[in-house]
């Protein structure tokens, strides 16, 4: 089933909220969802109450990758109490940046941690650093789809479109891997109908992307960041807010647009 990669260069788009929020959304309506965190500073992980320095964790199975040993990827999965299923970071990942240079398939590490679990789930989400280094590189090597979510302000679309620049080099090695990835879409996050830069910023993009840019819209909610800090998704947490109404119709579209 797809592994879809949500990444974009610039930090604090909503990225991590989106991951855990539109997979819970997805669960509500049956699937089954394993939740990947690649990024260092493991703001998945601890948005889902997990502690950053649990073991096993993606760091260790990198390690094992790197180092010739086989992975056990099933033993590293954490159920979390609301049904999701995780592979938790750990803010040693940060070194395997430096690492990854000199190993042998060093974009494709992830791909082989991940392919023999595959298909236990209808998705794998990744969420990935707010950079193009060798971890996200990996991510994208392993997904079929990125999903980009974003604030519908000027810096974060400056970030889509840097971002766009350096995909079109991980677009070439998965040709020579005989692998393809595509843009699935971008999400605006924080979105308040009533600012004139948000509207400017999606009438921006919908020129550059069209149909890409997802119809469904985040609006701005505190109980999105309060959920967050009692470690559970939205849904868990308050399924009458507003957030919770935005997730489940994002849900609704991305299943329109990927089956």
């Amino acid at each position: 089933m797809p592994i879809i990669s949500f990444a974009i260069q610039k930090g604090g788009s909503g990225k991590t909220t989106t991951v855990i929020n539109l997979a819970a959304a997805l669960q509500i309506q049956g699937k089954k969802i394993l939740l990947v965190d690649a990024d260092p500073q493991a703001n998945l992980t601890q948005a889902l109450g997990v502690s950053d320095k649990t073991e096993p964790n993606l760091f260790t199975e990198f390690k094992k990758e790197m180092e010739g040993k086989n992975t056990e990827g099933q033993s590293v999965i954490i159920k979390l109490a609301g049904g999701l299923h995780l592979i938790p970071s750990s803010i040693e990942l940060a070194g395997a940046e430096l690492e990854l240079v000199s190993v042998y398939g060093r974009e494709q590490l992830l791909s082989w941690i991940l392919k023999p679990l595959e298909a236990q789930y209808d998705f794998i989400f990744i969420d990935c650093p707010p950079a193009i280094g060798m971890l996200t590189v990996n991510a994208l090597v392993a997904s079929r789809y990125v999903l980009m979510p974003l604030q519908a302000e000027f810096l974060p679309l400056k970030g889509v479109r840097s971002f766009m620049y350096h995909f079109s080099n991980v677009e070439k090695i998965k040709k020579k891997l005989g692998l393809q990835i595509d843009i699935l879409g971008f999400i605006l996050t924080k979105f308040d109908d009533h600012k004139k830069m948000n509207r400017d910023v999606c009438r921006q993009l919908e020129e550059e992307f069209g149909s890409k840019v997802f119809q469904t819209h985040i609006r701005t909610n505190i109980q999105l960041a309060k959920a967050q800090e009692a470690g559970v998704d939205i849904f868990s947490f308050d399924k009458h807010a507003n957030g919770a109404i935005d997730y489940l119709q994002l849900s609704k579209e991305f299943l329109s647009k990927i089956e």
